[in-house]
């Protein structure tokens, strides 16, 4: 039996102290990936400290002309269901509403995944896209600076993401190859203009988790077409390889993927 401490903060400053307090204390905030390591013995933290009561973290979601900022503890659901951000932000608001199943959705925060970084989660993918800004209790960093590999982000010990904020690009578009049984992405990319610049974003695939293909991000810059990108490949050197795809079948999907993006950023998917 593991003994675990729980905590319930109501202020962010509550929560920094309380992880600084424990041996190997770990925040807790939808839970999605904390709790079935726990399940499974591959995490035994001596204190979780649960932010989904923390109230700067519930600040919602506002929209002003182009502009989306997002609070950290915004469900996954709630994303999905906003009007605002489907009007301007189709593409994000289609990634949220296929991220996992309804109960992931209900639970699952935008600052929970955008904070554990997981290799196949959908968020990163389109923060690197729309060129957002990460939030956190104590500073604010660019996507490209925040996400570092898989796991890994510049997060400081205690710091906790309060929020993300972007301009919603003149067009964008995810898809997303799944996992049949897990639903996460094998593959999935979102593609975003804005002007004449073109950005895409591919998560699922890559060893070090999202990234930007910026070889496709020339070429669509100077022809926003699916076909743009038929003359490229994807070097198989920095792709995941597992039971599920081996690294040159993940390859193949970043460029097939990333076709359907831009397919739907042209509204013709």
């Amino acid at each position: 039996m593991y003994e675990t401490q729980y905590h319930r903060p109501t202020s962010l400053s509550e929560a920094a102290s309380l992880l600084s307090g424990g041996a190997d204390a770990k925040y807790l905030a939808g839970g999605m990936t904390l709790i079935p390591t726990m399940k499974q013995r591959l995490a035994a933290p001596s204190d979780l400290v649960d932010l989904r009561h923390v109230a700067e973290l519930k600040t919602g979601i506002s929209v002003s002309g182009r502009s989306v900022t997002i609070g950290g503890g915004t469900t996954h659901a709630e994303i999905a269901a906003h009007e605002g951000i489907e009007a301007i932000a189709p593409g994000f608001h289609y990634l949220a509403s296929v991220i996992g199943d309804p109960a992931v959705r209900h639970m699952g925060t935008i600052g929970g995944s955008v904070a554990n970084f997981d290799p196949a989660a959908d968020y990163p993918a389109a923060l690197l896209a729309m060129g957002a800004t990460i939030h956190t209790n104590t500073s604010t960093y660019s996507a490209d600076e925040f996400f570092l590999g898989m796991f890994e982000t510049a997060l400081d010990d205690g710091e906790i993401v309060t929020g993300v904020s972007f301009e919603a690009p003149d067009a964008s578009g995810y898809e997303k190859f799944r996992n049949p049984a897990s639903r996460y992405a094998m593959c999935g990319v979102f593609a975003a203009r804005r002007g004449g610049e073109a950005r895409i974003g591919v998560t699922g695939a890559g060893q070090g988790g999202a990234f930007r293909w910026t070889e496709a991000e020339s070429v669509l810059s100077a022809n926003f077409d699916p076909s743009a990108v038929d003359a490229l490949s994807v070097t198989t050197d920095n792709m995941l390889s597992d039971l599920h795809g081996s690294a040159a079948y993940r390859a193949n999907l970043v460029k097939v993927v990333t076709k359907r993006a831009v397919k739907k950023a042209l509204g013709q998917g």
